[in-house]
């Protein structure tokens, strides 16, 4: 019963985090451009712009959502469960925001569906959703991450062309996303077995790094890119990198015979391609005129 609260409050947190982007693409448009070397100014900036101070207010709640499913849930299964809710994302945009939503896209709703249920089939009972981990391979995955994360929020610098860098900012925000995450899922268990003093761990300051860092990224991508494409990136990036860190760091349970271990690789794969059927949705401005 522990492990089917965490999914629920899984699925709560992916329909929350996808109103809350979408709220903030449209207060980030209206806000001033987001310099990463005038941090205090930037944020501001962003905060003073209705739209997106709502947007974060939802966020926030999707955050406290977020981490009771990780409290409650092993780490791949709970980011497996948000990563479908980029069907929500499709919905919504369609029928709130105003994007014309095609036949590939509604694909990706099934097949979303299916994935789902297939990972519940599948899921070992008894699985021990705890946070023990290896402290060398956490330094190790944690530190690869921000790595590539930094690499990508830099990239604008590097030459990278202007028409990707919304797509470029959203994949790193979605893994440092990933990262914090992961470190959040290191801190539940702390907590758990020591109490508040579990928070004296360098794994807070990780977690607070890595989102502060995706904050303003995701802003500026959000900025400068189309808010479908720049979400589902930053989401898809978000739950790869923690999936990647729930069965590599805390080593979550994969069925014990050759049937389950075939057919919940499939969902995680009908999972991930109804993730990359969903990035096409297009503003629909003359229909809704």
């Amino acid at each position: 019963m522990t492990i089917e609260l965490g999914i629920l409050l899984a699925l709560l947190c992916a329909f929350t985090t996808n109103v809350g982007f979408l709220l903030k693409h449209r207060g980030a448009c209206a806000a001033p451009a987001v310099d990463f070397c005038k941090p205090f100014r930037s944020a501001i900036g962003l905060w003073k712009s209705r739209w997106f101070a709502i947007g974060m207010l939802v966020a926030a709640g999707a955050f406290v959502l977020h981490v009771g499913a990780l409290a409650l849930a092993p780490l791949s299964l709970v980011q497996a469960v948000i990563s479908g809710g980029l069907v929500f994302l499709t919905v919504l945009a369609e029928r709130v925001f105003g994007f014309e939503v095609g036949m590939r896209e509604w694909l990706g709703v099934g097949l979303t569906a299916v994935g789902l249920s297939l990972l519940a089939v599948t899921l070992p009972h008894g699985a021990d959703p705890s946070s023990g981990y290896s402290v060398a391979g956490m330094i190790a995955f944690e530190a690869g991450l921000l790595a590539v994360g930094m690499l990508l929020v830099l990239s604008p610098r590097f030459g990278a062309p202007h028409e990707h860098h919304g797509v470029l900012l959203g994949a790193a925000a979605g893994i440092l996303f990933g990262v914090s995450d992961v470190a959040i899922k290191a801190l539940t268990g702390s907590v758990g077995s020591e109490g508040a003093l579990g928070l004296l761990s360098p794994w807070l300051l990780t977690c607070v790094l890595a989102s502060v860092i995706a904050f303003y990224a995701s802003a500026r991508g959000l900025q400068t890119g189309e808010a479908v494409p720049v979400i589902t990136v930053t989401s898809a990036a978000a739950n790869v990198s923690a999936i990647t860190g729930g069965i590599a760091v805390f080593g979550d349970p994969m069925p014990g015979d050759a049937l389950g271990i075939v057919v919940q690789s499939f969902a995680f794969v009908l999972v991930i391609v109804a993730a990359t059927l969903t990035p096409g949705p297009v503003r629909a401005a003359e229909s809704r005129a």
